[in-house]
């Protein structure tokens, strides 16, 4: 492994945050991983570890990071093995493929095991999308080292067809028992990126450009569409957090946000596990697309009015170094504020 660090990629719209250190770290199998720390402004309160969903680099994540930071939080950021600039899995590196979730559990508990020493207690889980199944099936088999945790659009179910739902897991399987795993799943291309006015992930055409200007300056952060291995992995990940008696044992706060909008992931099935939770606490987002941390500033702010209520009782800060009560600013963002405009109907 080089030991040179990894790059860390700047647009006009995300620069990279002052003191930010990004590093390489072995994953499982030797699978080089990508990690970034940015420290707490002032005194630490806490740590936060920020777990993208799938095809997301960790760039995606610099304004929240620095919000966190503002707040008295260091940041640990990371790419999945397969995504972001960590170390891809198959000779076309724009399929997204995963041969077992066991593969990001075992990564996880690495980043964890390195980073332990440098990031200041409690530690509070924030996680979307794929990242939310990952990290809720951490705690769920006896992760402890969180305090608390907040699960962005948990993918614990995809939405599909009624007949795309019942084919998809005996044809996933099929296709990985016959050695195909690494197909495209059908229907899926090598870029899923969309037109803002067709896109299903944020109202905010900013932040949707910001992503965009991020690929387009390092296009090793594209990702394609997901393989059958990557769906019979995310399939069999899923029914278990669904059914999992484990799920209620969990004995850290949990609080589950759902995008009301959501045309990805499931709901129901979100609604379903939090409420199995014995400290849980689900909250709609009204009218967000799937990614409530690149939404507009009205959705943003759910988000942001739920994890200070949580993280002020895990991690209560003094009053002289609350942003929210000294008058700094709470957003990285200098954006002005602008109406939510109507829901695409692409």
């Amino acid at each position: 492994m080089s030991d040179a660090p990894p790059p860390l990629i700047a647009v006009a719209g995300a620069p990279v945050p002052a003191g930010i250190v990004a590093a390489w770290i072995e994953g499982a199998g030797g699978v080089r991983l990508r990690t970034a720390l940015l420290p707490a402004k002032g005194a630490a309160r806490g740590s936060v570890v920020v777990s993208t969903g799938r095809t997301e680099s960790l760039e995606k994540y610099f304004e929240t990071a620095q919000e966190l930071s503002a707040r008295g939080f260091a940041v640990l950021l990371h790419d999945w093995r397969g995504q972001g600039l960590s170390g891809r899995l198959l000779d076309d590196p724009l399929r997204g493929h995963a041969e077992s979730f066991d593969d990001f559990l075992a990564d996880f508990d690495v980043l964890l095991s390195t980073y332990q020493d440098r990031l200041p207690r409690p530690w509070i889980m924030l996680s979307h999308s794929m990242g939310g199944a990952l990290g809720l099936t951490a705690l769920a088999r006896g992760e402890t080292r969180f305090s608390a945790a907040v699960l962005l659009a948990p993918m614990l179910g995809i939405n599909m067809s009624r007949i795309n739902r019942a084919a998809s897991g005996p044809l996933s399987r099929l296709f990985h028992a016959f050695g195909r795993g690494g197909d495209y799943v059908m229907g899926q291309k090598t870029s899923p990126w969309q037109a803002f006015a067709v896109n299903r992930l944020t109202h905010d055409p900013v932040r949707y450009k910001r992503i965009y200007d991020q690929l387009e300056a390092e296009p090793q952060l594209n990702l394609g569409g997901p393989t059958w291995g990557w769906l019979n992995s995310a399939l069999g990940a899923m029914a278990w957090l669904r059914r999992a008696p484990e799920v209620g044992r969990i004995e850290i706060p949990v609080t589950v946000l759902s995008a009301a909008a959501d045309r990805i992931v499931d709901n129901i099935a979100q609604a379903a596990v939090a409420a199995r939770l014995p400290h849980g606490k689900r909250v709609s987002v009204d009218g967000a697309f799937h990614e409530i941390l690149q939404e507009t500033d009205e959705r943003r702010a759910v988000f942001w009015r739920e994890f200070d209520a949580l993280s002020d009782v895990v991690a209560p800060a003094p009053k002289s170094a609350n942003p929210r009560e000294s008058g700094e600013p709470e957003a990285a963002s200098k954006k002005p504020k602008k109406p939510v405009p109507p829901l695409s109907r692409g």
